[in-house]
């Protein structure tokens, strides 16, 4: 049975969500509560991660509250918000438990990953400078319904998975033999996702799908303002994205924006009138930034990505936004410390990446994979089986060595990837023989001795840049190793 606190929990978050008039009397003590409860009883975590990840939380949930009494979520699909998300990880916590319990004994040990992320098409209709996906009209792959459908199974049922996140290509063009995603969603009415989109197909009959749904929500990618977001995704774009929250906010629906942080959009995204724009303006819910990955020799990628520099002030001005605006950002490099260090190579609190051609890679910037899970499933073995490769083992390896078998001396988790800030490592220790590229690109980056001294120098500059903030903010000690002062 769920725990008596547990219980209290989510029946308090959920007046304070629903209940605008019982709010100041329990927001106060609630929020006193979890920095008891997250800060004060703390005794794994350095202090200044277990501090940070109180804050994310306030913020998470000031951000909710200010789009439900905008009226941009609906009390309908706030309801459903809660049975999905809320009471669908609590209460449904025994059943998810025994899932866990059962991979641990199969599994020698090994945890589960706690989602996975899933593109199930490579198909887009629009075509970004740098994107990851490399979508084009002539390659584009969609993975039978068939196999999507026993992927999301299999997390449910084998990993004990109620979160799942969809990129592409574009999720709302994944279509096959007649079934679409809105299939899926509908068979999991338990399993909240988080869907990576450019909005563009978010039409007011989507928005109502959505709606009646309620375990979906849209994050929508832009770049900054019009300028930026019509400069990378095409002219046109950005109108079409201020459409697609139009739709949502009158269908009640929560969304939120996708960031790509590249040289080009750094000097937006250092200014609060970026995010007061996307949260104030326009009624987001959330923010994620992602810092674009460079793959490859003489890409347009490596021209595009952002120096140490520009890294560590989007750090300073992630912090000030989280603590003195109470926006809900996340940035997935510079706020590692929320997610305890590096995500990727399928780690309990973390994720694997499946891509429209049923290759299993550590991450989504990780461009490199030993299993597909078309090939898996023909052989009558399951994805679980991926998790058994060499270098998916070597990657969880290194997390533990790097923080997470000793998170109150982790080492600096405001350099978390494995792959962007740690190159050298990565090829050394974690990337194995049988490890093939995704794509041309990746290959490229393997054999360029110009990119692996790109890839080290940034490690050396940012390591400057950060690991003193990290020693004395985080970790709270001088650097001497004398402990906390």
């Amino acid at each position: 049975m769920i725990k008596i606190k547990e219980k209290i929990i989510a029946a308090t978050l959920t007046k304070i969500l629903m209940f605008k008039g019982l709010r100041n009397t329990l927001l106060k003590p609630f929020e006193k509560k979890l920095y008891k409860e997250i800060v004060e009883k703390n005794t794994t975590l350095p202090p200044g991660v277990a501090k940070k990840k109180y804050q994310f939380i306030i913020a998470m949930l000031r951000s909710g509250t200010r789009s439900i009494d905008r009226g941009f979520i609906s009390k309908e699909v706030m309801h459903k918000i809660i049975k999905s998300l809320v009471t669908g990880g609590m209460i449904g916590k025994e059943e998810q438990q025994k899932a866990i319990d059962a991979y641990k004994a199969e599994h020698h040990g090994e945890l589960p990953p706690s989602l996975i992320v899933f593109s199930p098409t490579q198909k887009c209709n629009l075509k970004c400078t740098g994107c990851y996906a490399v979508s084009k009209a002539d390659t584009l792959t969609t993975l039978p319904f068939e196999i999507v459908e026993k992927v999301v199974d299999e997390t449910y049922h084998k990993f004990g998975n109620r979160f799942m996140t969809i990129s592409g290509g574009e999720p709302f063009l994944y279509e096959d033999k007649g079934k679409t995603l809105f299939d899926i969603w509908e068979k999991y009415p338990d399993m909240y996702f988080l869907v990576y989109t450019n909005g563009t197909k978010i039409s007011p009959e989507v928005a109502k799908r959505l709606a009646d749904l309620g375990n979906v929500t849209p994050a929508i990618s832009v770049e900054g303002f019009e300028e930026h977001t019509d400069q990378r995704r095409g002219k046109g774009v950005h109108s079409k994205v201020l459409t697609a929250f139009k739709n949502l906010r009158e269908a009640g629906v929560p969304y939120g924006v996708s960031v790509t942080s590249t040289r080009l959009n750094a000097d937006t995204l250092l200014k609060d009138e970026f995010y007061d724009h996307y949260f104030l303006e326009h009624g987001v819910s959330y923010m994620w930034q992602f810092q674009l990955m460079p793959i490859g020799r003489g890409r347009e990628s490596c021209k595009l990505a952002i120096t140490p520099k520009q890294r560590y002030a989007l750090y300073k001005q992630w912090k000030h936004i989280l603590e003195d605006k109470q926006y809900m950002v996340a940035d997935f490099w510079n706020s590692g410390m929320l997610s305890d260090g590096c995500l990727a190579y399928g780690r309990h609190g973390g994720y694997l990446y499946i891509n429209w051609d049923g290759n299993i890679m550590p991450c989504v910037f990780v461009p490199y994979y030993v299993d597909n899970v078309v090939d898996l499933y023909k052989k009558g073995k399951s994805l679980a089986d991926a998790m058994e490769s060499d270098f998916f083992k070597r990657g969880r390896k290194w997390q533990k060595e790097f923080g997470l078998d000793d998170k109150a001396h982790a080492h600096n988790w405001l350099m978390p990837c494995s792959i962007r800030d740690h190159y050298d490592n990565f090829k050394k220790n974690i990337l194995t023989k049988d490890a093939k590229p995704e794509n041309k690109d990746a290959a490229e980056a393997l054999d360029s001795k110009e990119y692996y001294e790109m890839m080290k120098e940034f490690e050396a500059e940012l390591t400057e840049l950060t690991q003193k903030v990290w020693d004395e903010e985080y970790l709270q000690t001088c650097g001497c190793g004398h402990g906390s002062h």
